[in-house]
């Protein structure tokens, strides 16, 4: 939109006359009209006036688009993302809590399938979260492909101002898990070495956790890729039916491998690394195929 356009818009979103507002900024009526016929433009200190009277930035107002200011969430988009972002993030946390809880039962001399089997209650839970939610995001995009950007420029940059403080808690909480290891290190015929890892992947749980919800609440703001995604090219919608085949080739994999292993050797403290490793796994195939997606 020009900024005649804008000055329009605003002008009849307060719902007040070119007469008004030509009286509010001291000016002629013919000035006011001109100004949104595109004929002329306001002086620097009355484009400032109006930035003030209207709360927009000048920016937005000489060549964007003002009326985005105005959109509304009609279809619940804020309320489903906090949503989903809460439960992915529990999740996440859930399966980290988990394998802090089997290697501080371990190291309290827990029997370890009875410590795995903990472990695996957790990851049953997060994988039942993770089912739920993918298919409920799934059905929200397909109800809704299209989303009008609805928040404004400042709710995007307090969005931001919280999400550099999230990240900042979330790795200062890892390092002092790992600050714990260093000093439980001193104390290793005191502590059991397992008992240290527990404390340290609390805390990795914990910064983890937070880091994940900072990642999501930031993308939520990001409407343009929100739309892309929802509307993707056939090609992209090949290479994402590709990723899931194989990622779930992956994880099934590596659930086989855990079973056997565990069984076998029984060796139920080190066999849980499986699962990272299939996660590596996985992002390596999902960025392999992402590589295109910008020019989609």
């Amino acid at each position: 939109m020009s900024f005649g356009e804008n000055l329009q818009f605003l002008r009849k979103q307060k719902e007040i006359t070119q007469e008004q507002l030509a009286e509010q900024l001291e000016v002629s009526r013919q000035s006011v009209s001109k100004w949104e016929s595109g004929t002329s433009y306001p002086e620097m200190d009355k484009l400032l006036q109006i930035c003030s009277m209207f709360q927009c930035n000048m920016d937005t107002l000489m060549q964007g688009d003002v009326s985005n200011n105005f959109a509304e969430d009609v279809c619940g988009y804020d309320r489903f993302q906090n949503r989903f972002a809460r439960l992915i993030t529990a999740g996440v946390g859930l399966i980290l809590f988990g394998l802090s809880v089997m290697m501080l039962l371990t190291g309290m001399g827990v029997d370890d399938a009875l410590s795995s089997a903990v472990f695996f209650v957790f990851v049953i839970v997060a994988v039942m979260i993770f089912v739920v939610m993918g298919m409920q995001n799934e059905r929200f995009r397909q109800r809704n492909p299209v989303i009008q950007d609805f928040y404004t420029e400042e709710e995007k940059e307090r969005a931001y101002q919280k999400f550099t403080v999230r990240i900042a808690v979330g790795v200062g909480t890892i390092l002092i898990g790992l600050l714990f290891v260093i000093i439980g290190d001193e104390m290793a015929e005191e502590v059991k070495e397992e008992f240290i890892s527990g404390i340290f992947m609390l805390m990795v749980t914990a910064g983890a956790s937070v880091l994940a919800y900072a990642g999501m609440q930031k993308t939520k703001y990001d409407i343009k890729n929100y739309n892309k995604e929802a509307n993707p090219s056939p090609e992209r919608k090949k290479r994402d039916e590709l990723k899931g085949k194989i990622c779930g080739c992956i994880m099934l994999i590596a659930t086989i491998i855990f079973l056997i292993w565990s069984f076998s050797t029984g060796a139920w403290r080190i066999t849980w690394i499986v699962y990272p490793v299939a996660g590596i796994c996985c992002g390596i195939v999902a960025v392999a195929l992402s590589k295109d997606d910008e020019a989609d």
